[in-house]
């Protein structure tokens, strides 16, 4: 009797996945975004991205050791990793060292671990970590070098953003147009300033491809975010054209791609069911309309993104998964 084994309710068929598998899968996903990234910033993005990656991961050891008390590590299940790279894709190429860490102490520290860990926190840790800067060092994080400096780091050359350029239109600020904004094809490729991980759109796209390929993620989320976007945007562009740019162009500027693809559809902060996923994603492309429209920042993924992460709970309540064998009612 003192071999206890411990027997989970059915069914018992082990579907293949794991934490580690999915996590170095949306890695995988995640790389043709950084060689965009090291292509148009070169020095900038590997330097922000190995900072960043490094810092979370040794967070996530040193909380997990020696506040948390956990025999076992987990920095090798991948998710410090992806905290990391997420991190520095939600950061300009030219942002000091000390502030990446301490974007990064705050998302492992605060966004995961003071929960209890993975599959605890109720916000994404990277986009935690990215409010956290861009709160309380606005000017540092709105800073935005300009492409094809690939030497360059702290004393890039900067530039405004395609965002910047749309916000400054709907303010009325004096000299900005809506002319000054990059081509689809440029934004498509990431031949524009702005976040690391952001500029370019193909490259977040075939990670979608590679993971609904490989089953890491469902459809619903991006989906349902990207289709809200352009539909709220278009009708907004119908309205005043001279005023509010293309859906199209909404969608290949700022985090959209990065956050419907990468963030938002994040394991342990997203709906469980289908149709609360499609809810999700609904309210996320709602929001991120209305705060780049209406709101005081120009980007409104991350803001957006948070709040939803506050709303899961309600959701998965609202829209339960049906049991393993359970028959519908009859009414």
């Amino acid at each position: 009797m003192e071999n206890k084994f411990i027997v989970s309710l059915s069914p018992h068929v082990h579907g293949g996945d794991s934490i580690q598998k999915n996590m170095y899968g949306v890695l995988i996903a995640l790389f043709p975004a950084f060689i965009v990234s090291l292509l148009f910033f070169g020095l900038g993005a590997l330097i922000v991205t190995a900072t960043s990656v490094a810092a979370c991961v040794f967070f996530e050891w040193a909380i997990g050791k020696y506040l948390l008390k956990k025999e076992t590590t987990t920095i090798c299940d991948g998710s410090a990793i992806i905290t990391g790279v997420l991190l520095a894709f939600n950061l300009p190429s030219n942002l000091p060292i000390w502030i990446i860490i301490l974007g990064a102490l705050f998302a492992i520290g605060v966004g995961k671990m003071s929960f209890g860990g993975l599959g605890n926190n109720p916000f994404n840790p990277a986009l935690a970590g990215r409010v956290f800067l861009l709160l309380s060092f606005p000017v540092q994080m709105t800073t935005w070098p300009v492409v094809g400096q690939l030497t360059a780091y702290a004393d890039a050359t900067t530039g405004a953003t395609p965002l910047a350029i749309m916000k400054g239109v709907i303010n009325g600020a004096p000299g900005v147009s809506l002319d000054q904004l990059p081509d689809a094809l440029s934004l498509l490729i990431g031949q524009n300033g702005g976040c690391l991980g952001e500029v370019s759109a193909v490259a977040l796209l075939l990670g979608l491809i590679y993971m609904l390929w490989k089953k890491i993620i469902t459809w619903h989320i991006p989906v349902s975010i990207l289709v809200t976007v352009f539909v709220f945007s278009g009708i907004m562009h119908l309205v005043n054209p001279a005023l509010y740019v293309s859906p199209v162009l909404q969608l290949l500027t700022g985090g959209l791609m990065l956050g419907a693809i990468f963030m938002a559809t994040d394991y342990v902060t997203s709906p469980m069911s289908k149709k609360g996923m499609l809810i999700y994603g609904v309210c996320i492309g709602l929001l991120t309309v209305i705060i780049r429209l209406f709101g005081a920042y120009p980007e409104g993924m991350s803001f957006a993104i948070l709040i939803m992460n506050a709303f899961t709970p309600l959701i998965n309540t609202y829209c339960k998964p049906k049991r393993f064998g359970e028959v519908a009612k009859k009414k």
